[in-house]
């Protein structure tokens, strides 16, 4: 898909009017609290999710700086081109809620939006993917995989509902022993759903792992090499068949009863899964850079975006917000001027950044207004 005009009208600090991206990358620059990401936000809204930034809908709306409060409500419209023809749509948040118009017809919720327009979107937060523990990797695979396979989201709701349920009947069996017989009800269960999700994330592992690869081969100029390994609880022998990965699962539920029971919690499945990040075979949070773990992050948004455009059909806008700090020259070069066949939306600040762009479209943002400039070397003056 191609956006062609973004509008936004008293959306956040950004002065009322619009924008008209090209195809290819678009680079939105300014100093910093003028707005760039105000931008991305906007586009992200339309695929039905929620800010990236955590924000609620009540605080999207313009800030009157003189009275401390949002207004009331704030618009945005989108014109972009998706299966097969041009299309168009209308986003309103007002009082907190949303409302949508998709190619004329109202629609009374935001959530109408979702499918609609596609999108993967990579901010700061994101790092904590490599930095942070095994939930944010397991949250990674989650969401990519809740766009991707809509009836993934139920499957993974049954298993966390079945998991609460298993781990509040280990904490009562401490007190009342006799409700140990209703244990082996909810072992079966758990074992079911969660080879259910483990497949799907193993699937999903193996698609992502040689496109993240050779991303990331691009962005570093081949100086390191990424390796994706899906790490699920329990770990089933090479073609195991999905009858004997739930008899694994239910082995090793009987082999930690015990302990379970002990601390009333499920020691096993895949909510204790993880994915192994490692850089020509060293571990990208133990020993990466910033910049290194900053491109792994980079190489596994893109690979996503890919995956879902070869799964989907529709190639999904990337939106890369404050992308280019702790990257070296040649990494910015390679987001800049390397990415085709999709469009690209990036924020930064620095000038040096924005004189490599080589094609495409620039825009900068200053104290909420933005300005189109031409592609090409920054002047003296601009420096």
């Amino acid at each position: 898909m191609v956006v062609t005009r973004l509008a936004y009208q008293c959306f956040r600090n950004l002065k009322d009017g619009e924008i008209c991206p090209c195809d290819g990358v678009n680079v939105i620059y300014g100093d910093n609290a003028q707005g760039k990401t105000n931008l991305l936000e906007g586009l992200w809204l339309f695929t039905g999710g929620h800010s990236f930034r955590g924000a609620k809908d009540t605080e999207l709306p313009r800030l009157d700086p003189a009275t401390g409060e949002n207004a009331s409500a704030a618009a945005l419209a989108l014109d972009f081109f998706s299966e097969g023809r041009d299309q168009k749509a209308q986003l309103r948040l007002e009082n907190g809620r949303r409302s949508s118009v998709i190619n004329g017809v109202k629609k009374k919720t935001g959530s109408a939006l979702v499918g609609k327009v596609c999108a993967v979107i990579f901010s700061p937060e994101h790092l904590l993917l490599v930095k942070q523990g095994p939930a944010r990797r397991r949250g990674f695979l989650d969401g990519a995989l809740c766009q991707l396979r809509p009836g993934y989201a139920g499957t993974l709701h049954l298993y966390q509902r079945a998991l609460a349920q298993r781990n509040a009947l280990l904490k009562d069996i401490g007190r009342f022993p006799e409700l140990h017989d209703t244990l082996e009800v909810w072992d079966t269960r758990l074992a079911k759903l969660g080879v259910a999700v483990m497949e799907e994330r193993r699937r999903y592992v193996e698609k992502v792992a040689p496109k993240a690869r050779e991303v990331y081969e691009g962005i570093s100029r081949g100086k390191e090499e990424l390796t994706l390994t899906y790490l699920p609880s329990p770990k089933p022998p090479e073609d195991c068949t999905t009858q004997e990965w739930e008899t694994l699962f239910l082995e090793e539920l009987r082999r930690a009863e015990k302990s379970d029971i002990r601390s009333g919690f499920t020691s096993v499945g895949p909510h204790r899964d993880d994915l192994d990040i490692s850089l020509s075979g060293l571990s990208a949070r133990m020993y990466g850079s910033q910049g290194q773990q900053r491109s792994t992050v980079l190489a596994l948004k893109l690979a996503e975006a890919e995956t879902l455009s070869q799964l989907s059909g529709e190639t999904p806008l990337v939106l890369l917000d404050d992308v280019m700090s702790e990257l070296d020259q040649s990494r910015q070069d390679y987001l800049l001027n390397h990415l085709h066949g999709r469009q690209v939306f990036v924020t930064c600040c620095s000038p040096e950044t924005v004189s490599l762009q080589e094609t495409g479209k620039r825009f900068r943002v200053e104290a909420g207004e933005v300005f189109e400039e031409t592609v090409g070397k920054l002047t003296e003056e601009e420096t």
